[in-house]
């Protein structure tokens, strides 16, 4: 666009940029435009491929495409990649962390009733997404130092709360501590196995196992 001034009888020509708008992109397979992704999209998607992926399948080009935007809008939100893992690692561990306070906080004198339906809910199958996304954070720490302290923040965390339970629910110290690693070791352990024809009733099995994970 060109804009002529007239200042003290002599015209001046000026060029301007016509006003961008802010850009739209879709999703694949939606023919609705969506603005912008913001940083905590860019960060749910990263979950998302971890989860299916692993670390080493989390790129920046593979999430863009995912995303159904350019590479280039990534670093609008991240310095780099690294940015972006250290992003994913602290949204993991404030979610687990959210999640096991929510899971262990209740009225006196239901101890037992909140353990139980914390082994529930960490070997539902319905949780599959979460127990991938658990996994896929757990290998990356085997390679990686930064990782590996944010999953032993998590666990030391998970036992404590699962320690205090017990305490409270009639065990020693240390029988609180023992019966607390036992109920990770089995709930991390089954998701690791595959026994769905081991037992023709698992709900009985697994009521079993919570009972002698749990009971005084």
């Amino acid at each position: 666009m060109t804009i002529l001034i007239r200042m003290e009888g002599i015209r001046y020509r000026m060029e301007t940029s016509p006003v961008k708008t802010p850009s739209k992109t879709a999703r694949p397979g939606s023919a609705t435009p969506r603005t912008q992704l913001d940083r905590n999209d860019w960060i749910e998607g990263a979950i998302d491929i971890l989860a299916k992926s692993g670390v080493s399948g989390l790129r920046v080009e593979v999430l863009a495409k995912a995303c159904g935007v350019t590479k280039g809008s990534f670093y609008w939100h991240f310095k780099d990649r690294k940015d972006l893992l250290d992003a994913v690692l602290e949204r993991w561990r404030e979610g687990r962390i959210k999640d096991i306070e929510k899971a262990t906080s209740g009225a006196p004198g239901r101890e037992k009733d909140q353990l139980q339906y914390l082994i529930e809910i960490y070997g539902a199958s319905r949780n599959r997404k979460g127990m991938s996304i658990e996994l896929a954070v757990r290998d990356w720490a085997r390679h990686d130092g930064e990782a590996a302290a944010v999953v032993e923040a998590v666990d030391l965390y998970r036992l404590e709360c699962t320690r205090k339970l017990f305490v409270a629910g009639g065990m020693s110290e240390a029988e609180a501590k023992s019966r607390s690693l036992l109920l990770y070791a089995c709930v991390f352990g089954l998701s690791l196995m595959h026994y769905g024809r081991f037992d023709e009733n698992l709900p009985d099995l697994k009521q079993r196992i919570s009972e002698r994970i749990v009971s005084p």
